[in-house]
């Protein structure tokens, strides 16, 4: 049986990782200590550092992408809110924006976000708000042209009140649909993070007017206890409205 240099056993233990415990600083509230806790420990916070992306929130749209195939080579690739840049890292690689697929189209991939983002080889990212008047004009501008697909990873700001905001990522999520539908292509697709609560209908009803497949997931890389789902909405018709 294997002992520590203690002399402790550690049967059962040995091929497991051992748990981080964060003690709570002075000036540290509790829940940011248990956020911290949950960091440490989470898998994929780990293989995303072992793997060089910028997030865990990339696994999440490698799953998305996986299941429903939306990020194709030579896709034009429109992220909101794009900061810290994890999905657009896979994007990359998958669209082909790189040219290193020989003989295979190569994409492109705009990224807006309120915020500065680190550059990135093969997206383009902007510092811009994208509700803002004429910010889809200039999206397409910067493409070259009409999306293919327009994803989105955004939370609004959280106030710590369960249901503000599961509204306000609600908000969110359509005013980032409508901007979609002004630059997507027909037969474009449209990915976005809401939040189950109950508020969600009138999305839903939005997007299944636009699009020929509304799907909802919670892939497998989001946390078991966040309220977070994925849409997915593939085949848009904004030429037949």
């Amino acid at each position: 049986m294997a002992k520590t240099p203690t002399g402790k056993n550690t049967s059962g233990r040995g091929l497991r990782d051992l748990k981080v415990n964060v003690k709570t600083a002075r000036g540290r509230k509790l829940s940011s200590t248990r956020w911290l806790q949950r960091q440490l420990n989470d898998p994929y916070v780990k293989r995303a550092q072992a793997e060089g992306y910028r997030g865990r929130a990339a696994y999440k749209i490698m799953e998305l992408d996986d299941r429903y195939r939306f990020l194709l080579n030579g896709a034009r690739v429109v992220d909101l809110g794009c900061a810290p840049g994890g999905w657009a890292q896979v994007a990359v690689k998958r669209i082909n924006a790189l040219g290193e697929k020989p003989g295979k189209a190569v994409g492109r991939i705009v990224g807006v976000d309120l915020q500065e983002v680190e550059p990135l080889a093969g997206a383009e990212f902007h510092q811009l708000d994208f509700m803002d008047d004429g910010a889809d004009e200039k999206v397409k501008e910067w493409l070259g042209g009409k999306a293919d697909v327009v994803m989105s990873d955004m939370a609004a700001a959280s106030s710590g009140h369960k249901q503000t905001d599961h509204m306000r990522i609600i908000s969110l999520c359509e005013t980032a649909a409508y901007f979609a539908f002004d630059v997507l292509e027909d037969g474009g697709t449209f990915v976005a993070k809401v939040l189950a609560g109950g508020a969600e209908g009138e999305l839903q009803k939005l997007l299944k007017q636009k699009f020929t497949k509304v799907m909802n997931i919670k892939p497998p890389s989001s946390r078991s206890d966040s309220s977070e789902k994925f849409v997915v909405a593939t085949g848009f018709r904004g030429s037949a409205d």
